[in-house]
């Protein structure tokens, strides 16, 4: 598993027009070939009546799923392009789908690449881009006593609690960093005196936005 990541938020799409044509650019993340697909279907199914529904899709920790599709218009103008703003931006797991509605103006080869290049780069802005970083969950298990003491020292701190579960004993589930955790370890066990017992319980991405623009 990748320690970190960027991909885009969940679905979303924008449109532009460029010489008359409209380009709605369809942005989702899918983490198979086949949800790539199943997506490239509904869009095509959707916009049935369009001049092109041009697509390429980046999947795997090292890309090793990639295709792109013209479909129609000029060979390495529209896939292609849509792909290489995939690969410029480091983006996994996403696939893209730029419909076009055919306005009666032709755009040339040049024309079309960066429409479609626009059109994709646009929509990813649109959409929102986030980090997912691999995180450790580290359960710490203390007495009430110490529950006022430890919460705070953690809600004061850049450690960021999952869940609290108050049972015979108090249990704090805290998520950390992959390399953070010897640390959070020996901060803890000098927070309780040596008395809470400390064991990790999982690993989980957390996502955090990093770009988002909302026009349009």
């Amino acid at each position: 598993m990748l320690p970190c990541y960027h991909t885009v938020q969940g679905y979303g799409e924008h449109e532009l027009i460029i010489q008359r044509s409209r380009f709605i650019a369809h942005i989702q993340r899918v983490e198979t070939e086949e949800k790539a697909q199943e997506f490239i279907q509904e869009i095509k199914k959707r916009h049935k009546d369009a001049t092109h529904n041009c697509s390429a899709y980046l999947i795997g920790e090292n890309n090793h799923i990639q295709k792109a599709n013209d479909d129609g218009e000029p060979s390495g103008t529209a896939g292609v392009p849509i792909l290489e703003v995939l690969k410029k931006k480091e983006l996994k797991d996403t696939a893209v789908v730029v419909t076009r509605y055919f306005g009666g103006i032709k755009l040339g080869a040049g024309g079309l690449i960066r429409a479609y290049g626009k059109a994709t780069s646009e929509g990813i802005s649109s959409t929102g881009v986030v980090e997912r970083k691999l995180m450790k969950i580290i359960q710490t298990s203390i007495d009430y006593t110490f529950l006022g003491k430890v919460e705070n020292e953690l809600r004061s701190s850049s450690y960021q609690i999952k869940d609290i579960h108050y049972v015979d004993n108090v249990q704090i589930e805290t998520y950390i960093d992959m390399g953070s955790t010897q640390l959070f370890i020996d901060w803890i066990t000098d927070l309780t005196n040596g008395q809470g017992k400390i064991k990790e319980i999982g690993e989980v991405y957390l996502e955090t936005l990093l770009s988002k623009n909302n026009e349009g």
